[in-house]
């Protein structure tokens, strides 16, 4: 009986070991030490004085090639989890045959904060943390923390460490959560890493790495050269399809227009096959260098319709206002009579100017987020009172709440046939859509546009928004410019050149010129749209795709 027992798991275990694939692959002769072939120096230290991540200790290695020489900023590699895939001979051989550039290598573990007493606790662990989430913490760390520390350090003959500060000098790489941890440092910083190498990455759901597959496919392309590599029999566990997730990113890329190369093999969740491969990703990734790597074209028609080629964001001049008497201007919006209507963040008042620049108050202490005026005369206006958003109308010098109960309310747009009207709540990821009734009230309440969330925020962080004459709808949020179709769908997302945006608005002679205000700086960008003029006869756009 126990013979029986015996054989029938063996023959299980061999059925199982048969269908698994032994993993065996040539070496590559660049991640051989070669005779005759000049070795680089690997240097290791300590870093312990984050602010980033405040508390952790971690270990790094910096790997200087023989050929480098302080007079000139090396190029920069840097690789999560320590030294891996026989890196340092790999540079080696690889600067020797002028395959890569003089490049210094900087190989970082990730964080831990340490227990008083290892014997009693543990340590906390930072991988997950560090690598697995979205943002632009851990590109920080890099940029602004870590890099700065490295060219404090000299090498055993003296010289200093000098880096380049360029994105096209930088590469950045890792495996599992390293891996999709330098994805994100490049996504959030493309001008600081436009290399990336990603060996069986984790674009799953430990943290919103499964997001990338969608939010490459609906955001602007980026300066960003990727090789992928995953194999078969990877990781499938509750957090999702590690060889799936891989292929669906390397499809996502594809289709956004970034040069992308994949290598797929059998292999499981380990680092044979990235090592196998590390030689010859390196080669392509530093193909052509010094030529900086190139933005692609994306197959997103939607993003196509409305970009121009060559027409990216410039800092302008704030538009002219009006004179406004000691007090603070606020949002501005252009009525049907060429009246100018104004909110006041100082007194609250709601201002209407007319083309002689006389003032006069239409309603007084409102304190109003954002107005919209309509072609007959109608304002719509937001407010945020201390527990809940409104929406206001002013029709005919008389003042009516037409909509409450919302967490709060910023932004808000009408249609190009100017029978709904948009707003936003800028503490959730919603976008409110109302049906406009014949006397202005609002009716048919719906939450009807959907923003993606950054993962540094609990919210889109929308502010304002305006629609084009085909109804697509521009909306400012912390993630970028998110632009949804009729149908309250984001179809794409052009990145902002910096900070949080206050304003959105559609300007120029032509009405095609997207501004945005961050801050104290104003940006523009030429768009092949042409945004609603409210103030004008409403106009029907054409039936959505569903």
């Amino acid at each position: 009986m126990k013979t029986g027992l015996f054989l029938a798991l063996w023959c299980a275990v061999s059925a199982v070991l048969a269908q698994t694939p032994a993993e065996t692959y040539p070496d590559d002769p660049a991640s051989v030490e070669q005779a005759g072939v000049p070795k680089g120096e690997v240097l290791k230290f300590t870093f312990e004085k984050s602010a980033i991540y405040p508390g952790t200790w971690r270990e790094y290695w910096v790997y200087v090639p023989a050929q480098y020489s302080p007079d000139k900023p090396a190029c920069v590699y840097v690789n999560q989890d320590g030294i891996q895939w026989k890196a340092p001979a790999v540079f080696d051989n690889l600067i020797h045959q002028g395959k890569m550039p003089v490049t210094i290598g900087v190989f970082v573990t990730p964080g831990r904060v340490r227990a008083a007493n290892p014997d009693k606790a543990l340590d906390r662990y930072n991988r997950s943390f560090e690598y697995d989430g979205l943002g632009d913490a851990y590109a920080r760390f890099i940029l602004d923390e870590l890099l700065p520390e490295v060219e404090k350090q000299k090498t055993g003959d003296g010289r200093v460490i000098r880096l380049s500060t360029s994105g096209n000098d930088r590469a950045i790489g890792g495996s599992s959560s390293g891996a999709v941890c330098a994805f994100t440092a490049a996504w959030e910083r493309p001008d600081a890493f436009s290399r990336v190498f990603s060996a069986i990455g984790t674009y799953v759901g430990l943290r919103g790495g499964d997001r990338y597959s969608t939010l490459v496919r609906k955001t602007e392309p980026k300066p960003i050269r990727v090789f992928l590599q995953d194999g078969a029999n990877d990781l499938n566990i509750y957090a999702g399809d590690w060889w799936k997730a891989n292929e669906a990113m390397e499809r996502a890329l594809t289709f956004a227009g970034y040069e992308v190369q994949h290598v797929w093999g059998e292999g499981g969740h380990n680092g044979k096959h990235g090592t196998a491969v590390f030689p010859e990703a390196m080669r392509w990734l530093w193909k052509d260098w010094p030529a900086p790597v190139a933005t692609g074209k994306t197959k997103n028609q939607f993003l196509s319709d409305i970009l121009l080629p060559g027409e990216g964001w410039q800092t302008v001049s704030p538009p002219a206002r009006p004179a406004t008497r000691g007090r603070q201007p606020g949002k501005q919006v252009q009525g049907p009579d060429r009246q100018q209507y104004m909110l006041s963040s100082s007194t609250g008042d709601v201002m209407a100017y007319d083309q002689d620049g006389k003032a006069r108050v239409l309603v007084k202490g409102l304190r109003g987020n954002d107005l919209v005026a309509a072609h007959n005369g109608d304002l719509y206006i937001t407010v945020t009172g201390p527990s809940e958003g409104s929406v206001y109308l002013v029709r005919n010098k008389h003042i009516q709440r037409v909509d409450t109960g919302l967490r709060s309310a910023s932004g808000l747009a009408l249609t190009p046939d100017q029978t709904q009207l948009y707003v936003l709540e800028p503490t959730t990821h919603w976008i409110w859509l109302y049906t406009i009734l014949p006397d202005g009230r609002l009716a048919n309440k719906q939450q009807y546009g959907w923003l993606h969330v950054p993962d540094t925020t609990e919210n889109a962080g929308a502010t304002s928004l305006a629609c084009d004459k085909d109804g697509r709808v521009y909306v400012a949020t912390s993630l970028g410019v998110q632009v949804l179709d009729q149908v309250g769908r984001v179809n794409a997302i052009l990145p902002l050149p910096t900070g949080q945006p206050q304003q959105l608005y559609f300007g120029g002679p032509d009405h095609n010129l997207l501004h945005i205000v961050c801050g104290d700086k104003t940006y523009a960008r030429k768009l092949n749209v042409q945004g609603v003029k409210t103030y004008e006869a409403p106009v029907k756009p054409g039936k959505p795709k569903l």
